[in-house]
């Protein structure tokens, strides 16, 4: 290297003879690629290192994700979770997935058929339902059956399902609310009392069991209990006034319209777990279009602590949540 320097500073004093500075200006030319060479290798080596750590990466993740659903067990939650909100085409095409590898099951065939009922195929729902008869989830087929019956505006047979249904499920808080309403619709106002009364107090936060027990204390004259009732839980005017319409209709025998036959006015939000009230929403008052509708999210004020067998106690001020 030093007799290469010594030999440039030659060339640059013009003392080299000129077939020799060639000569050493192609061996300059020859040494600079080399080193640039080297490094445009090194270079392409590390990026052909990082993406094989990324291909490397993805497919750990794939096979990560693969993994999550590869049991039925994990795969019927997913179809729930989708259920949960809202996305029932969805799960309709997941279900086909979940028995086309794990066959026919109760379970599948009971989300099968929520989700058939709740896309308005009624009688292909009605079909699943029914095959669930005679089998551990038989009280979800009445279940099921009720729901349908009382979307055709069949009252009183949605009473008699509901109440198989209830025998299987004595604590669900929203089948008895379900049940409770249609008793009311069915003219059966003093048998909605329990049913109503017991799914408030398992599920205080219910929106719609709320609006029915308040419907319910409309129709029996106690409506300073029902105002109590509607100002603790803060729902919206709308809502009071459609309680109001549906309890005179009860209680003259008018038939009540169609567009009382709708779920109460929430609506699930995107993480499926947060409902939002609408001062302007539909009437409130009808049996659940979902078996997940109505969950969580908007606070009451207190749970009722019933001190008659016709009244519903104050709400505790204490008790009062942020909306």
């Amino acid at each position: 290297m030093k007799t290469l320097a010594i030999s440039m500073r030659s060339w640059h004093a013009g003392r080299l003879p000129a077939c020799t500075a060639a000569a050493l200006a192609a061996l300059v030319t020859v040494v600079a690629l080399a080193i640039g060479g080297c490094g445009t290798v090194k270079d392409q080596y590390a990026a052909s290192a990082d993406a094989q750590q990324r291909a490397a990466f993805e497919s750990a993740a794939d096979a990560k994700a693969g993994a999550a659903i590869d049991t039925k067990a994990t795969y019927l939650r997913l179809v729930e979770q989708m259920q949960n909100e809202g996305l029932w085409f969805a799960s309709l095409a997941h279900i086909d997935a979940l028995e086309q590898r794990w066959g026919v099951s109760p379970e599948s065939t009971r989300a099968r058929a929520d989700a058939l009922r709740q896309t308005g195929q009624a009688a292909l729902s009605e079909a699943a339902y029914k095959r669930l008869m005679g089998t551990p989830l038989e009280g979800a087929g009445h279940r099921g059956l009720g729901l349908l019956a009382g979307a055709r505006g069949s009252y009183p047979e949605a009473v008699q399902l509901l109440k198989q249904a209830q025998r299987q499920s004595p604590t669900d808080a929203l089948l008895l609310s379900d049940l409770g309403y249609a008793s009311l619709r069915a003219g059966e106002i003093a048998d909605a009392r329990m049913p109503l009364m017991q799914a408030l107090q398992l599920s205080p936060n219910n929106t719609q069991a709320q609006a029915n027990l308040a419907l319910y204390l409309e129709a029996t004259d106690q409506s300073e209990q029902a105002n109590k009732l509607m100002e603790a839980n803060r729902m919206p005017a709308a809502t009071r006034a459609a309680v109001r319409a549906a309890a005179q209709q009860l209680r003259t025998g008018a038939p009540l319209a169609a567009t009382d036959a709708v779920p109460l006015a929430v609506r699930p939000l995107s993480s499926g777990t947060t409902l939002e009230r609408d001062d302007v929403a539909p009437p409130p008052l009808a049996l659940k279009a979902s078996r997940w509708a109505g969950m969580g999210g908007v606070r009451t004020a207190s749970q009722l602590n019933p001190s008659t067998a016709d009244s519903a106690a104050s709400p505790n001020p204490t008790a009062r949540g942020t909306p």
